[in-house]
């Protein structure tokens, strides 16, 4: 809770304050907060003061980039969940590119209910997908995938969604170290590529040391020429100790142990939008940025305390999920306030949070213990797809 607050109070505060409350771990001496003793109470009350000030913009910014990220006039991101039949989109079993960890009903998902969902905006509808279409639209150019394993789910379905609609066109799949990903379909000479990286900033090694480098990003090199940028990311910059990807934080060049996530993440996206700003042809590039995918390992956000992702086979049907806004987003909608080339948000946060049936759990083939996180194929990550392409369209 303390950090929570402290998070909040640092981004409500004008910029000659900010720094008076960022938690940050020197790499030489213990964790300290960097606070003046003397503000005392009058800092609490101003941090307050524009708390106050800070989440009413919110407000009144998130509504206008939603309103921004749509491909008509009618707002996509704004809907229900409906049952249909007539889903899913495709047979795993029959796509070449499925990856075991999201394979869920290969590794034994007993219910089906939650490949049947089809999402409905409200007062519109949503084009359906044209995987021929969308091949003869874009052939002959590039669409990226940046990010991490959930860009990678959603590069899958993706393939997935294609192939299916063309079953026996002939492709190559090429991956460079683990690192890019190529498949091209050939007689149509779309390329789908996925770069993997889990921060987008950079992480390199320096005297045997992982370093996330929070102003760094030279791997951009391998992103220009796309046509699309699908950016993603969030996921890893919550994962601490063991899990997290790298062991030092580097900026400005000062090493730190740790800092705040919220405010790296704020820091590492400020630093993307620079590189957008920076080398993005909006003539020749459209570059979209995938919302926060929520994740489902408390139930209290879906008003069931006690329960997680595991066993949900239905999705959260409230108008409001009481689990808010998660505060990545906040993050993002403050560092799209620095672009000054157009990006697409693709807002499914929300949507996504309501569908706390659709995780592997523990129906996968290539993940340890529960995983509310990624979401089985077919399945959600599909519906992001779907919205991509008419964001394309419009």
């Amino acid at each position: 809770m303390i950090h929570l607050i402290s998070f909040l109070f640092a981004f409500s505060l004008p910029s000659f304050l900010f720094p008076l409350y960022i938690h940050t771990y020197s790499s030489t001496r213990a964790p300290i907060w960097i606070k003046n003793q003397e503000m005392g109470s009058n800092l609490f009350i101003i941090s307050l003061l524009y708390l106050s000030l800070f989440l009413f913009f919110y407000q009144i910014n998130a509504t206008s980039f939603v309103n921004s990220s749509k491909a008509t006039s009618c707002n996509f991101f704004r809907g229900k969940w409906v049952y249909d039949p007539s889903y899913p989109l495709y047979n795993p079993s029959t796509c070449p590119f499925m990856d075991p960890e999201f394979d869920c009903i290969k590794y034994g998902r007993p219910d089906r209910s939650y490949l049947k969902y089809r999402w409905q905006p409200f007062g519109c509808n949503l084009p359906r997908f044209n995987g021929a279409e969308m091949l003869l639209k874009w052939r002959g150019k590039k669409i990226m995938f940046v990010g991490d394993s959930l860009s990678y789910n959603m590069w899958i379905s993706l393939s997935c969604m294609i192939h299916s609609w063309v079953p026996n066109a002939k492709y190559t799949l090429v991956n460079t170290r683990n690192v890019l990903t190529d498949l091209t379909f050939q007689g149509y000479g779309l390329k789908l590529s996925l770069y993997h990286t889990p921060s987008i900033v950079d992480i390199v090694n320096e005297n045997g040391k992982r370093v996330l480098k929070l102003d760094s990003i030279r791997q951009g090199n391998m992103w220009k020429g796309a046509n699309v940028l699908i950016f993603n990311s969030w996921h890893w910059w919550t994962h601490t100790g063991r899990d997290q990807p790298w062991d030092y934080i580097e900026e400005g060049g000062k090493l730190y142990n740790d800092m705040n996530r919220l405010v790296a993440y704020y820091k590492g996206m400020t630093t993307w939008s620079r590189w957008v700003n920076r080398f993005v042809d909006p003539s020749k590039t459209k570059v979209v940025f995938q919302g926060v995918s929520p994740v489902h390992f408390e139930g209290w956000e879906w008003n069931e305390p006690s329960k997680t992702c595991k066993s949900e086979t239905q999705p959260f049907f409230g108008i409001r999920y009481p689990g808010g806004t998660p505060l990545a987003s906040v993050v993002i909608n403050k560092v799209f306030a620095r672009l000054k080339k157009p990006v697409y948000l693709l807002d499914i946060t929300t949507l996504s949070q309501y569908r706390k049936d659709a995780h592997p759990t523990y129906y996968s083939g290539n993940h340890i213990g529960l995983d509310c996180s990624h979401w089985c194929l077919p399945g959600l990550p599909d519906t992001w797809n779907i919205l991509l392409y008419a964001a394309l369209s419009g």
